[in-house]
């Protein structure tokens, strides 16, 4: 299920400049404290290799994860979250 979120962002820093970070789906920069990360992992699905492999490979192998981070319109747009509604 998507998570809910408000627009309370706060700042991490106290003092200089804030850290940016490109979005990864549209490539604009954003403030990190702002974005949404994204993480995506690619396992092993195959039952004839699982079986291979063994016991060690029961919830099947994770060959690669990747942190990026989102926008919060991307983040919205591709349902990684949505925005939580108003009941005025």
């Amino acid at each position: 299920m998507k998570k809910f979120y408000k627009r309370g962002w706060h700042h991490t820093k106290t003092r200089g400049k804030e850290t940016l970070v490109t979005c990864t789906f549209c490539g604009r920069k954003v403030p990190k404290y702002k974005t949404f990360p994204v993480r995506k992992s690619y396992r092993i699905s195959d039952p004839l290799l699982k079986k291979e492999l063994g016991a060690r490979s029961r919830y099947g192998i994770s060959l690669s994860q990747s942190k990026s981070y989102a926008c919060p319109a991307c983040a919205r747009h591709r349902n990684i979250v949505r925005k939580k509604r108003n009941k005025s």
